[in-house]
């Protein structure tokens, strides 16, 4: 999971034990750049908090951990067509005359026999320039054995020690361009106490493989004992060593201090070093740091390049600003640097990560136009998006189309397709494609693995679950943090939160540290509903290894799934109780929450039985996020002047997330309102939503649409609308004949027609006298003509029944309350008529 760099996070900074800090400032450094100073392993202190791209008047930002995006897509992909740079092209003829000959021998295995090879090129091979190209050329074709080989020999016959030393550093360099880092340590520790391993240019080699291999924290120690050696990091080390810390994760406040230092000593960064500071941008969604480093390059006049350009607008896409993604395409062609399929495919994945299917299709459209050639990434995109969509003909049409180019179905592809089809429920697509894959001898991953699992849980066939679980086991496969949080929502969602704390536990053991993901299962799970199902007895029966503990939770919901009891709910103290231990937990671990975290949060908060208990929850998130504490609690406690500024801030954010996450978040914000009596509070952040199209075709003046709106909104909109309905009905207006209010009839409940929402706004109308009733054909939907509405609104009771107020007022929304109630015949809540 991306870091979130403190600067830019709502949270409280925190320091972790594996991080570098720097503690003395230098003036004048660049507004992204942290503090200057030197590093230490041993002394860890908080960095100072600080704001780089906003003024000290704006508001807060929300950090990019708060939209709680995530991507499998990797910065370095960018690279795509970008020519390979090379460290010498000083061979000679006859090092590729000898290149053809090591390539085309297969005897490897055989050492005397490959060394007497060599022998017959030696007295025609220049030096360590010839050694270094075949090394390098060696490893490009994956011939890693007859590299090795062909290192020692050369090095046991060259006596230079600084030509035994080009040799160590391009044997190093070609060792971790295959991921043999171990084999490169080696090889760089003997060539140390040989006496010619002590350059900056090994180091470099090494720091770069460790980075390779996401091993930051050994490549900083790497580069930490340079001085140790007396040796002084140049460009080349700077920028290992900053991609290295990039490529593992690390956050890009502590990643730019590297880039502080070299500029201090005098060490001129280049584009490479650029680059790679937006590759770290680019893995946590940093868009509008990444923006400033590339406004940067520009004011330095280092030439931006398709990879600059591509990382860039992974950024952008990561931060979910893709309209913005247009414009830098655009700002592409305008300096001639073409985009290419990895400029295309960044975009087109952010629109399909955003649900902007339509946009995303277009740009296919729009790169067939242009003569850019699909590649496999591209096809696995379009593909991925037509199973998501149910365009199940289309997704077919490509599959075709894939295999007429010659582009076989991978592991990828399969994947696509079986969380496509999983998404909708058709289970026997899901077996089909998989049999396939199988059948196709397309090894299934462990993402592979994790799609299933979670596909079958959610649909409750744990039988299923249980069974590639199984096999996953079988197979040899460690499971990641995505598996496990995928068993974990499973078991949230069947009831067995004790179970799922349980293999949180289990998860630790092997290694594998939970994520925001995990967690928030668990918090939602506390929150979802104030009467838990408590069948936990499972957390003190289960025992034995991890596998077994897994098998038998499956097993035992196999077992219920088809005869479920409700058994006594715990003490709501309990629950809280245990909530409360989950959120510490994520802050012990330094897990920033998401803004899902936050809505499971709110929707504790909202079925909490005292406002005490739902403070307790609320002084939480005010650890985590004193801004979205402050927008929360100023309006339970009825400072809607005093707060609303923020809260338009927070729902700018809110704004660039997918209407699924952002509709989440205000239903949450407004059912814990509207149960504590805050209701004209639910009713502005309702309105706000509406006006933010968070919540698609809400109303017309015909009907109420209040489909995926919570029970707090719904309500809050129903009063909203009604006084609107009334506006008009003053104002001489003709309403349409009949009038409608759609709830939807809980066709997505475990119970078809058990939704929640229906008999809420059902208790809310027949509390009011409204006079609409359900429809006879339509059970979701009520109705009334639109005489009997008008003559209802004219009613002199009907206007202080439709006008919300809060419980808690602060003195200045009760003088605004006062003035509410003197004018309440013009009461606008918001530009409403249509």
């Amino acid at each position: 999971m991306a870091s979130t760099p403190p600067h830019w996070s709502l949270f409280t900074a925190t320091t972790s034990n594996n991080r570098h800090t720097r503690h003395q400032q230098q003036p004048n450094h660049r507004q992204w750049l942290p503090p200057r100073g030197p590093r230490s392993l041993s002394n860890r202190k908080k960095l100072p908090t600080f704001s780089p791209l906003l003024t000290p008047n704006s508001s807060p930002p929300l950090s990019s951990d708060f939209s709680g995006r995530r991507s499998t897509r990797f910065a370095s992909k960018m690279h795509f067509n970008r020519p390979k740079t090379t460290t010498s092209t000083r061979h000679t003829p006859a090092a590729e005359d000898a290149l053809h000959s090591l390539t085309a021998f297969s005897g490897a295995d055989d050492e005397t026999t490959f060394q007497s090879l060599i022998s017959t090129f030696e007295p025609t091979l220049r030096g360590s320039d010839d050694y270094t190209f075949l090394l390098r050329e060696l490893g490009n074709r994956g011939e890693c054995d007859k590299a090795l080989l062909l290192y020692h020999f050369a090095v046991q016959r060259e006596r230079r020690k600084n030509e035994r030393g080009k040799l160590a550093s391009a044997m190093i360099g070609t060792l971790g361009r295959l991921g043999k880092v171990s084999i490169a340590k080696t090889v760089f520790e003997s060539a140390l106490s040989g006496g010619y391993g002590n350059t900056v240019y090994a180091f470099s080699a090494l720091i770069s493989a460790y980075g390779r291999s996401n091993l930051h924290n050994e490549a900083i120690t790497v580069f930490d004992s340079m001085k140790s050696y007396g040796l002084r990091p140049n460009l080349v080390t700077y920028n290992a060593v900053i991609d290295a810390c990039g490529k593992g994760g690390m956050e890009f406040s502590k990643v730019a201090e590297f880039f502080g230092e070299m500029e201090r000593i005098g060490v001129q960064p280049d584009r490479i070093t650029f680059n790679s500071l937006l590759g770290v941008c680019s893995r946590g969604g940093l868009w509008e740091v990444a923006r400033s480093l590339f406004d940067e390059m520009a004011n330095r006049k280092i030439e931006q390049d398709v990879f600059s350009y591509n990382t860039l607008l992974d950024a952008i896409c990561k931060g979910g600003q893709m309209d913005l993604s247009f414009d830098i395409l655009a700002q592409m062609r305008a300096n001639r640097i073409t985009p290419n399929v990895v400029s295309y495919s960044t975009v087109i994945d952010g629109f399909a990560k955003a649900v902007r299917f339509e946009e995303a299709l277009s740009l296919f459209d729009e790169m067939r136009h242009l003569g850019i050639a699909l590649d496999r990434v591209s096809y696995n995109a379009l593909l991925s998006i037509y199973t998501k969509a149910g365009r199940d003909e289309e997704a077919l049409d490509v599959l075709r189309e894939m295999a007429s180019v010659g582009i076989k179905k991978d592991v990828v592809t399969y994947n696509a397709l079986l969380g496509g089809y999983g998404k909708r429920g058709k289970y026997v697509e899901v077996k089909s494609v998989f049999h396939e894959m199988k059948r196709e001898r397309v090894l299934p991953n462990l993402l592979t693995y994790s799609t299933l699992i979670d596909v079958y849980s959610k649909g409750g066939l744990y039988r299923e679950a249980m069974e590639v679980f199984r096999e996953f086991k079988s197979v040899g496969l460690r499971g990641d943090v995505v598996l496990y949080s995928a068993l974990i929502d499973a078991l949230c969602k069947s009831g067995l939160v004790g179970s799922a704390v349980s293999l949180i536990d289990e998860m630790t053991k092997e290694g594998i540290s939970p994520n925001v993901v995990t967690y928030n299962s668990i918090i939602d799970a506390f929150g979802r509903s104030a009467a838990m199902e408590s069948r936990d007895g499972s957390l003190s029966t289960l025992t034995g290894t991890e596998e077994n503990r897994v098998i038998e939770i499956f097993e035992q919901l196999t077992t219920e799934s088809s005869n479920r009891k409700k058994k006594e709910c715990e003490e709501g103290v309990n629950e809280l109780f245990s909530m409360l231990e989950v959120i510490r937990k994520m802050h012990q671990l330094d897990i920033k929450p998401n803004v899902v975290t936050f809505s499971a949060i709110l929707n504790a908060c909202s079925r909490c039985n005292s406002f005490e208990d739902a403070s307790v929850l609320l002084e939480e998130l005010r650890v985590f996020d004193n801004h979205v504490y402050g927008v929360v609690h100023g309006l339970l406690m009825g400072r809607r002047e005093n707060v609303w500024l923020q809260a338009r801030s927070l729902f700018d954010k809110l704004k660039e997330m997918d209407g699924s996450t952002a509709s989440a978040f205000y239903n949450a914000l407004t059912d814990m309102l509207w149960h504590f009596g805050q209701k004209r509070g639910a009713q502005l952040v309702a309105l706000e939503g509406r006006s933010r199209q968070v919540w698609e075709n809400v109303w017309s003046t015909s009907c109420l649409d209040l489909h995926l709106m919570s029970s707090g909104a719904a309500r809050a909109m129903v009063h909203a609308w009604l006084l609107n309905i009334r506006s008009i009905v003053f104002e001489g207006h003709e309403l349409p004949k009949v009038m409608s209010i759609l709830t939807g009839w809980g066709k997505h409940s475990k119970v078809v027609g058990d939704g929640a929402l229906r008999p809420a706004v059902e208790a809310l109308l027949r509390g009011m006298n409204a006079p609409f009733y359900l429809s006879k054909c339509n059970m979701g939907r009520f109705t009334s003509s639109s005489s009997v509405v008008a003559s209802w609104l004219r009613e002199s009771a009907t206007l202080e029944l439709l006008t919300l107020h809060d419980h808690l007022t602060t003195k200045a929304n009760t003088t605004m309350r006062s003035r509410d109630q003197q004018g309440q015949d013009s009461l606008k809540l918001q530009p409403l008529l249509l």
